[in-house]
């Protein structure tokens, strides 16, 4: 039987989350939103992902405050406006795909905040191009040539933490079955973890220690009103010398647990703009392996992971628990329906696509009766 395709329970304050399978979507910016404002781009993008097959897609990094948003077409939910939208669209695409939870990752950009889109270079925009002042752990930029960001003070810390809170609420009131908040990829939780990103010298600086105190304090702060699955998408290495290790992070994931995580996802990288990283397949797997390890959350592995088999062999070795997809499932949607014929699983889908099927995959659908007629 495969492992890929066997149920895996989430825990949570209101009980396990069931997923039909280990395949998890990741969560991929789409630069599409409005203001802050779901669009019709994301009604069709969560319709599509919806019917990948995947136990439960994760909505793109969505912003908890304006000023978090890494470019200005960035997912907000941060206001009855940005919250109406999204919950409207959600609503329209869950309805054609009832069977697929959805998890949110919240998160604020700090310095990495007021950039282009990717397409048109991705550079730090100018308040005078549409950009705004973008905040920090300290007045560090990204890159040695942009404008530096302003060192978060008490109150910028204590605004921050009850933006998180917030958006965890609204989330919540639209019946997400699960968070992630966005710990990884250098920003905002990122540059208090890393001392690349955190020179400061209070208590929220220098030791381990004091590098993961604020980004703990917003997790205990979340897990106190979010009554649903929650975890946390980490970077484990900076990739970089005297940047965060996989033995911190490891420990770091140890702490989470104690005030109540339920899941950690493990990626690498992005706080250093002069970052070195040897790319093969699956080359963050090691790093999810050392932090469920020592951690014994439940922990879920991305990057580079292509092929159904090389899937199958990582949770069944023991190395993750769940499989998270991104680029691979935007170039086939229906890379897990492909990974269930040639592994001999199960997925759901809409009654609409069951005829599709060609003879040799037609066991893959559940609840598909007659699906060939």
């Amino acid at each position: 039987m495969s492992t890929l395709f066997s149920a895996f329970d989430l825990p949570s304050p209101k009980g396990p989350l069931t997923l039909a399978n280990r395949v998890v979507i990741a969560p991929m910016c789409q630069y599409s939103a409005k203001n802050g404002n779901a669009t019709d781009w994301h009604l069709m993008h969560w319709g599509n992902l919806l019917n990948s097959g995947a136990a439960m897609m994760t909505i793109e990094a969505t912003a908890v405050s304006a000023e978090g948003r890494i470019t200005p077409d960035c997912l907000g939910l941060w206001d009855e406006t940005t919250e109406q939208a999204l919950a409207s669209q959600l609503k329209k695409a869950r309805a054609l795909a009832p069977h697929t939870l959805v998890c949110i990752q919240l998160g604020h950009a700090g310095r990495k905040a007021s950039s282009a889109v990717p397409w048109l270079g991705g550079k730090l925009l100018t308040p005078e191009s549409g950009g705004w002042q973008t905040l920090a752990p300290s007045a560090v930029p990204h890159n040695p040539n942009e404008h530096a960001p302003v060192a978060l003070d008490a109150a910028g810390l204590e605004k921050v933490k009850s933006d998180f809170v917030a958006a965890a609420l609204r989330a919540q009131n639209m019946g997400i079955e699960a968070i992630e908040l966005h710990g990884a990829h250098g920003y905002l939780l990122h540059q208090f973890l890393s001392p690349l990103s955190n020179h400061r010298t209070d208590a929220y600086g220098g030791s381990l220690e004091a590098r993961m105190r604020f980004p703990l304090e917003v997790f205990k702060a979340v897990r106190q009103v979010y009554q649903g699955v929650l975890g946390i998408r980490i970077s484990a290495t900076d990739w970089s010398p005297d940047g965060l290790t996989g033995e911190e992070s490891a420990e770091f994931a140890v702490r989470l647990k104690d005030i109540g995580a339920n899941f950690i996802h493990v990626s690498t990288g992005g706080v250093d703009h002069a970052q070195k990283i040897t790319l093969t397949p699956g080359y963050q797997v090691p790093f999810a392996k050392q932090v469920k390890d020592k951690s014994g959350l439940p922990t879920t592995a991305v990057g580079l992971i292509t092929n159904a088999q090389q899937a199958e062999d990582i949770v069944a070795r023991g190395d993750a628990d769940l499989i998270a997809l991104a680029r691979a499932v935007l170039f086939n949607p229906r890379w897990v329906w492909s990974a269930a014929a040639e592994l001999g699983g199960h997925v759901q889908s809409s009654r609409q696509y069951w005829r599709c099927l060609p003879r040799e995959a037609a066991h893959i659908f559940e609840s598909s009766t007659n699906a060939q007629r």
